[in-house]
């Protein structure tokens, strides 16, 4: 049986679409299908103004609220995770062993097994400073056997740049390679960071043989040969 609905429901319909509100504010507000209050309201004069409208108002001030509530969902989330991060980690305590595997799952990971030298690229500075200290901690090195390569977009400004990677891995600058400037690009889309693309380089190829066979001898180690 065909449900009966007030003519006034149908009025406060096209009131609503006259006022900008939406489809589904009308459906919403009314407690009918969003089907229903499309065929109430596409014949009615000035329909298509009062849609514009609407999509106008959704972008001026919902849209934007719902961007609101999504990133503080999102940061609620995030620090509740920190916080739980936080209590498993409470009693970790480090040991050559472990870093030694961390260091070598990350070069496996992201190193280059090019032969000739040890290579380790990344944009994060966080994990370009872990990789290097763990590298200092793990084997005996030569400092002036690093070098340093910078792959930067037009907005960098390489001698801020070079100042920052110098100081956070503890490489002087003269022993920093000739930048590498990308060419800007008018179609690709990508997010801004502070400093480019990082290669952190020591040469030596024994060094890249011990740190590239530890990884592998410890990947046996806990899954076993294939």
């Amino acid at each position: 049986m065909r449900r009966h609905i007030p003519p006034e429901i149908k009025n406060s319909a096209l009131e609503l679409r006259k006022r900008g509100g939406s489809i589904g504010i009308i459906a919403k507000s009314l407690g009918i299908s969003k089907s229903t209050a499309y065929e109430w309201t596409k014949d009615m004069e000035g329909a298509e103004r009062f849609a514009e409208i609407g999509r106008k108002r959704w972008i001026d001030e919902i849209q934007p609220l719902g961007a609101i509530g999504q990133r503080k969902k999102r940061e609620n989330k995030i620090a509740l995770i920190k916080s739980d991060t936080a209590e498993q980690l409470k009693n970790f305590k480090s040991s050559p062993e472990l870093e030694k595997s961390v260091l070598s799952v990350l070069y496996w990971a992201e190193g280059s097994k090019g032969r000739g030298m040890l290579k380790f690229a990344n944009t994060d500075p966080k994990l370009m400073k872990l990789f290097i200290t763990l590298l200092r901690r793990s084997y005996l090195l030569d400092e002036t056997k690093f070098r340093v390569g910078l792959h930067l977009h037009w907005y960098h400004k390489e001698r801020d740049v070079k100042k920052f990677w110098s100081e956070l891995l503890g490489i002087p600058i003269t022993q920093f390679h000739k930048t590498y400037h990308k060419k800007r690009s008018k179609e690709k889309v990508f997010r801004k960071n502070i400093g480019g693309i990082c290669f952190l380089i020591y040469n030596s190829d024994d060094l890249r043989e011990k740190v590239a066979h530890y990884s592998y001898a410890l990947g046996d180690k806990l899954i076993g040969r294939p």
